[in-house]
């Protein structure tokens, strides 16, 4: 798969990262701003539709508050975002008006792509955004948000926005032009690869942790961003954002990285199952289990070994070997402490163990994806 031009493709979400759109000493980087802006005006001529995830809150709020380097508590990151996130959204809105476009800004959390309802509220907002010709701005709103229910990087925020609005390009713009074989800044003769045909645990060994203080994410991130993205059918690339008209570097063929999409995408009900960045608890699973779940049957209690966490039914939970490798992510017919009690046990014992009649599987065929398989099971309720 070559990298086609951009103009071929019809819709993208472009991720901008914070270091490519703040500056420590001087604040917001303008003159990069305006050629992005260029760049998202040549593509809506084409007829392509863009949305921007971006960072940049928190370091522009940080710099306009005159706030010291360092680690920022909570409430001081939330107070940055604050600030910043005023700023940032009349930047956008000022550049794509210039260029006859206008911005709409979406603040999401994780329950807003993690929480079913949530998700398809925030896809149909979002979609109506852009029938009416915006270019919708993306970012977590850190205002609100807490460690334990934050995204933590807009690379996998990303990746959710492009899964949920059907995208068929993510760009992942940052402060390296892609994929190497080691970290460039620490091996001269790391070999760079243009492209990823799929990404493997040899790919995922491949990344570093590095990342800025202005940004959360690192390497690693990218590549989880590009396995949600890859399994929905999305193609995503990784490449510079620090030069100039990054968008049109690209399609110029500039150095980037390539990750080749699944030619069998997981249907959208499904999509959101194994996108969902949060699983609320796991499943460990015995070998027979494990063959039964890769032929494509449902998860019976009886190949379950252990429960682990505190979920309710319907939670995501992710259903991990006996070696702790997840292998598949699904939706939980019974809460944990049900799943705990019938763990082991025989799918005909279920009704005198719990003393109600319940379902057979702890998680239906229907409602589960298997790491590596070919899914197609439509979802058994509408996608509004």
């Amino acid at each position: 798969m070559a990298l086609k031009a951009l103009k071929q493709y019809r819709r993208i979400v472009v991720k901008i990262g914070s270091a490519l759109l703040v500056d420590r000493a001087s604040g917001l980087k303008r003159a990069w701003l305006e050629s992005l802006g260029d760049d998202i005006a040549v593509l809506a001529t084409a007829g392509v539709e863009v949305l921007v995830v971006s960072s940049g809150a928190i370091a522009l709020g940080r710099t306009v508050l005159a706030m010291p380097k360092g680690a920022l508590k909570l409430e001081e990151s939330q107070a940055a975002a604050a600030t910043g996130q005023i700023t940032l959204a009349r930047a956008y809105s000022d550049v794509l008006e210039r260029r006859n476009l206008r911005a709409g800004q979406i603040l999401l959390t994780l329950s807003d792509t993690e929480e079913r309802r949530r998700y398809l509220n925030a896809r149909a907002t979002i979609e109506t955004l852009v029938k009416l010709g915006a270019v919708p701005i993306i970012n977590e709103n850190d205002t609100v948000a807490t460690s334990e229910i934050r995204y933590g990087d807009n690379d996998r925020l990303a990746a959710r926005v492009a899964t949920m609005m059907g995208a068929d390009l993510l760009i992942l713009l940052s402060d390296i032009d892609g994929l190497y074989s080691a970290s460039p800044h620490l091996d001269p003769n790391a070999r760079f690869l243009p492209l990823v045909e799929a990404i493997t645990p040899e790919i995922e060994a491949m990344a570093g942790a590095a990342a800025s203080e202005l940004s959360r994410g690192g390497m690693k991130t990218k590549l989880d961003a590009g396995k949600i993205a890859n399994a929905a059918g999305t193609a995503m690339i990784i490449a510079s954002g620090t030069r100039l008209s990054p968008l049109a570097a690209i399609d110029r063929g500039e150095r980037s990285t390539l990750f080749k999409p699944s030619t069998e995408p997981v249907s959208a009900w499904k999509t959101w199952i194994s996108g969902n960045l949060e699983p609320a608890g796991r499943l460990v699973v015995d070998d027979g289990a494990l063959a039964a779940l890769r032929s494509g049957k449902s998860l019976l209690p009886a190949g379950v070994r252990e429960v682990q966490g505190n979920f309710q039914r319907g939670d995501t939970v992710a259903v991990m070997s006996l070696e702790g490798r997840e292998v598949a992510r699904g939706l939980v017919a019974y809460d944990a402490a049900d799943a705990v009690r019938i763990a082991g046990h025989k799918s005909n014992e279920i009704t005198a163990i719990l003393g109600y009649d319940a379902r057979a599987a702890m998680i239906h065929r229907n409602d589960l994806v298997v790491r590596g398989m070919k899914m197609h099971d439509e979802p058994r309720m509408a996608d509004g």
